[in-house]
């Protein structure tokens, strides 16, 4: 780039300069505006350890220091050195309850304090002893930093800011009008009222991160429950599959073989059998792909993806294999025992074994339980142990049992309750009907296995 470029750039910029400063300075008054201009309630919240004891503590406060701010003017007064216009007890007053307003209204409390600063200052110009501050002893500051500290706590950093800058701006003016020399006190004004906005701005930002910290937490918390429930869901339609897929194989075997068991079928017949094989075999076609899709992701061996559902037919095989562990089960059938749906019988099956595996995950050295009622209309499934005789070590990670017990439960139209026992167990109770209407979606629910 040459030189003659550079200076018109240089040139351009030096031309703009004044323009947006101008346009900035235009837009200050609006900004103030809306930032100082309200009487917007902002209660100063409860902590949670603490309840209200800090506005307790604000209010002791705002009586000591306006002690303080009258005594340092009490015994001029009594000389007849100090004698305004404004009682002086008043302007104490209204600047200690400022304080007391700045727990619910923050900026017209920061208004209030600015105000009787300002005309305080002014009435006393000419009738303090050179021996006090000025424009303000030290209780006015203490009051009006106190203000200040309330106000950077609960508004944005710059509103704070611009109040600190007004706030200086009123202690230059009224040092500028004095009519007399006076003790600076406005150099410890200004290092009071900035460690506070500074102070307060920072524990601010302290709170509303940790804020928008649990928010995120309970996002991902719930985020985290709905691909558990997701999860479960897919884990479950895997292994219905091969429920499924069976009645449509059979479906589509009698539909091939119905025409040859009947003596001279007439064509419509041939044909609806035809057609009833036809849609059971794309139906069958296309659960195969859909379960293609929920296994893509499955780390699972082929031969364990297809090997055949467990009925209840195992469960003496399920029990068995926990009783290898150490742990005593007992179990108890009652009822008129027969075949059940197939998707009841995998339901019921799964229910009792992860019952059983978090009776040794969370209970050691517990004996445990299991009962099957068969009813007329259904089946009840019954896992109970009894108390641990020894702590459970820690178990890694989220729990996902019970919520897909309950999962099995609410697809068949039935109920799962779970719950500690009376004698310090737990128990796992499913009631699930043999004929039951298709349940409808339900919300995602969070569940997490018993400690």
């Amino acid at each position: 780039m040459t030189g003659g470029r550079i200076a018109d750039r240089l040139a351009g910029g030096l031309r703009t300069l004044p323009r947006t400063l101008g346009e900035a300075l235009r837009a200050v008054p609006g900004i103030l505006r809306e930032d100082l201009w309200t009487v917007t309630r902002d209660p100063l919240p409860r902590m949670r350890w603490l309840g209200r004891l800090p506005h307790g503590h604000v209010v002791l406060f705002a009586v000591i220091m306006g002690s303080l701010s009258f005594a340092q003017y009490q015994e001029p007064a009594r000389s007849g050195t100090i004698q305004g216009p404004v009682p002086l007890i008043w302007l104490v007053v209204l600047q200690a309850a400022a304080v007391l307003l700045a727990l619910t209204r923050p900026i017209p409390a920061w208004w209030l304090s600015t105000t009787m600063l300002l005309v305080t200052a002014l009435d006393m110009d000419d009738r303090v002893p050179a021996q006090l501050l000025y424009p303000w002893n030290f209780g006015q500051i203490a009051l009006h930093t106190a203000v200040l500290f309330l106000l950077a706590l609960r508004v944005r950093p710059r509103i704070a800011a611009e109040a600190l800058i007004l706030t200086l701006l009123v202690g230059a003016l009224t040092s500028a009008l004095a009519s007399r020399l006076h003790q600076d006190g406005l150099g410890n004004a200004i290092v009071s009222f900035t460690t506070a906005v500074v102070v307060g701005a920072a524990l601010r930002g302290r709170r509303v991160a940790r804020t928008r910290l649990v928010e995120q937490e309970e996002l991902t918390a719930e985020e985290r429950a709905r691909r558990t429930l997701l999860e479960e869901r897919n884990r479950i339609a895997r292994e219905l599959h091969d429920v499924v897929a069976h009645h449509m194989s059979v479906i589509s075997i009698q539909a091939q073989v119905a025409p040859h068991l009947a003596e001279n079928p007439s064509d419509e017949l041939r044909e609806n059998l035809a057609g009833i094989r036809q849609n059971a075999v794309e139906a069958l076609a296309e659960l195969r792909r859909v379960l293609g899709v929920l296994r893509s992701e499955d780390a699972l061996a082929d031969g364990a993806r297809h090997a055949p559902q467990p009925t209840l037919d195992r469960l003496d095989e399920l029990v068995g294999t926990v009783r290898g562990t150490g742990i005593t089960i007992l179990t108890d059938v009652t009822g008129e025992r027969r075949a059940l749906p197939p998707g009841v019988e995998l339901s019921a099956f799964r229910i009792v074994q992860e019952a059983l595996s978090n009776v040794m995950r969370h209970a050691p050295g517990a004996e445990a339980r299991v009962e099957l009622g068969y009813r007329r209309h259904g089946l009840t499934v019954r896992v109970v142990n009894t108390t641990p005789d020894r702590p459970a070590p820690p178990s890694p990670g989220a729990g996902h049992g019970l919520l897909g017990m309950r999962e099995r439960a609410a697809m068949l139209g039935g109920e799962l309750t779970t719950g500690p026992t009376p004698d310090g167990g737990y128990e796992v109770v499913a009631v699930l009907p043999t004929d039951h209407p298709a349940p409808s979606a339900a919300a995602p629910e969070t569940a997490e296995d018993p400690v």
